[in-house]
């Protein structure tokens, strides 16, 4: 049984993929098996919709769609989604939020990091619980972070710091490990990893595949992911999005899938 993603949108344009595809800074990626069809994320925009298009993708017989957190790079492309829609997420994807300043003790919005998305169209399960979607694969739910980071404000009545709990993952299950399929990785690859890990029982990682929120990290960090994944002994390992070229260069043997990419692995 084999695994298939296809990257609908990331960042850059893959070195062989035709120029018609459109790249921009976000994440889609249609993962398949052989029963189960999942979108995972949606890019920024409906460049998503127009590149499954110019590849023959057909986006019309989803499973569901997971979503991993409300940054608008992930969920902005939600309007271009059919009527119905099984949508899977955290139920703080809904919230505002905005990268912040701090002025005389008091954050100071900058730059709106959310959609406003009506989500009333879509048949929508919230959920910070893990939820199963088939046999194979399964929503993270909320992942528990020790010491949180914060990342802007976000706001329900008041603003608060924004830690992106609302940030999950999705895990599918393999004869030869766990692939673990990240967004962003703002709650930190080991604290995803260890996560996944825990509600599944299974300690083998066959694949992490997504953006590892690497980019900007300082050495000291990324010397202690480089450090925990190899302790993990990944497959594979396939750094895109916010992992960046700086992440990728601390972590030894990271492919780099782009818009275009069609990724097989097998059993």
């Amino acid at each position: 049984m084999a695994l298939t993603l296809t990257v609908l949108l990331e960042n850059r344009r893959a070195a062989g993929a035709g120029k018609t595809l459109l790249a921009k800074p976000g994440l889609s990626l249609l993962v398949q098996d052989e029963t189960t069809t999942i979108l995972f994320d949606t890019g920024p925009d409906g460049s998503f919709m127009h590149n499954a298009a110019q590849m023959g993708v057909d986006l019309t017989h989803l499973t569901a769609v997971v979503l991993s957190h409300g940054h608008y790079d992930h969920c902005g492309g939600v309007p271009w989604l059919a009527d119905n829609s099984r949508i899977i997420c955290h139920p703080q994807i809904t919230y505002e939020r905005y990268a912040s300043v701090t002025v005389a003790g008091t954050p100071r919005k900058i730059k709106k990091l959310s959609r406003d998305n009506n989500y009333s169209r879509f048949i929508m399960e919230y959920t910070r619980e893990p939820l199963a979607i088939s046999d194979r694969f399964l929503w993270s739910g909320e992942i528990s972070v020790p010491t949180p980071q914060s990342y802007g404000v976000i706001s329900e009545k008041t603003l608060q710091p924004d830690y992106i709990s609302d940030e999950g993952v999705l895990i599918y299950k393999s004869a030869r490990g766990l692939v673990i399929i990240t967004g962003c990785g703002h709650r930190g690859i080991e604290n995803i990893v260890r996560h996944c890990q825990k509600i599944t029982g299974v300690t083998k990682i066959h694949a992490l595949i997504g953006g590892f929120h690497l980019r900007a990290a300082s050495p000291a960090k990324l010397w202690r992911t480089r450090q925990f994944i190899q302790q993990q002994q990944p497959e594979k390992l396939l750094g895109c999005h916010c992992t960046g070229s700086w992440g990728r260069l601390w972590l030894p043997g990271t492919d780099a899938p782009a818009t275009g990419d069609v990724i097989v692995l097998a059993e």
